[in-house]
């Protein structure tokens, strides 16, 4: 495995090369990580998965330095979340949570600390009136959820308002527990899974990057609960490690077009299943690539398993 230090230094150099352009700000995938990144330091165990993924792990480490370089580039006017945690089909459903974004706890088994975790944010109904408007507008359906209603399932039954765990166990690194100069509205991404749709929901705000909406999705390119062995490099099956190389081989491909087409394929690589028996934590990144359109892409953090990709340069 890389050392983390040698890691640090590669994805800050990345990061400081992010062109400085609030009006087309690029979009992003990043590795949303799990509760793990929020785990007590008290509570912290050895092991290579937590070492990989926890408090102190390079995911945690590389959060910190990603959201402040987003901050100071862009000066977003607010932030378009996408979360392999929240899928709905066939319409879109957009967060409308007024001055205060609820915390939706989606995750179980864990020790109290993770149930008090805090995230204070808030909402834009105007931005989020806009995106469903956006949605509608390119034929697809589209409508906003209050506080008021459960926001609809994820792909493990749990329901309710509120941001998920995938986007404010991020976010709390990414922009500190307090957080209210920009306001945050999440999407549903396609509940049916396809790199194909999921691709069109991102191309529908890819505009919104121009207005000076940062535009972020959040997976994992390796998420197999059945397999904990996968999540770090030093114990992943050869397939999954093969599998993480041919994201980055995909994603690189210079041309638009091809890259696309080799993106989508990446489902039928024989390591796929092997690092996701659901589809669910892999398809947020077509939703960040349809994001950037036909623009030139970025590696920000090239760590085992938890990359984080920049699109629309």
């Amino acid at each position: 495995m890389a050392s983390v230090n040698g890691s640090n230094s590669k994805w800050r150099k990345a990061l400081e090369e992010l062109p400085s352009t609030p009006d087309n700000i690029p979009a992003f995938f990043f590795a949303h990580g799990s509760p793990m990144l929020a785990f007590p330091e008290a509570d912290v165990q050895k092991g290579p998965v937590m070492q990989h993924m926890g408090p102190k792990g390079p995911l945690a480490m590389f959060l910190k330095d990603f959201g402040p370089v987003l901050l100071r580039k862009y000066k977003p006017r607010g932030i378009v979340v996408f979360s392999a945690h929240w899928e709905t089909a066939p319409e879109r459903v957009v967060t409308d949570y007024g001055d205060k974004n609820p915390l939706l706890m989606d995750y179980y088994g864990f020790q109290p600390a993770l149930y008090q975790l805090k995230f204070d944010s808030r909402g834009d109904s105007s931005l989020a009136q806009r995106v469903v408007q956006l949605y509608k507008e390119a034929g697809q359906l589209a409508r906003t959820t209050p506080t008021s209603e459960p926001r609809g399932e994820d792909g493990r039954g749990f329901s309710g308002p509120g941001l998920d765990h995938g986007v404010f166990v991020p976010f709390r690194l990414m922009f500190g527990e307090e957080f209210r100069d920009v306001p945050i509205v999440q999407v549903s991404i396609d509940g049916s899974l396809s790199p194909e749709k999921n691709w069109a929901v991102g191309t529908v705000v890819e505009q919104l990057r121009r207005d000076g909406i940062l535009v972020l999705s959040g997976g994992l390119v390796v998420h197999n609960l059945r397999d904990f062995s996968s999540f770090a490099e030093e114990t992943a099956p050869a397939q999954v490690k093969d599998f993480d190389k041919a994201i980055h081989d995909a994603i690189l491909v210079p041309d638009a077009a091809a890259r696309k087409e080799a993106m989508v394929k990446l489902i039928q690589h024989p390591g796929f299943r092997a690092a996701h028996p659901r589809a669910d934590h892999f398809v947020p990144l077509y939703v960040a690539a349809g994001a950037g359109g036909e623009g030139n892409v970025k590696v920000l953090s090239a760590v085992y398993g938890v990359p984080t990709f920049a699109f629309g340069l």
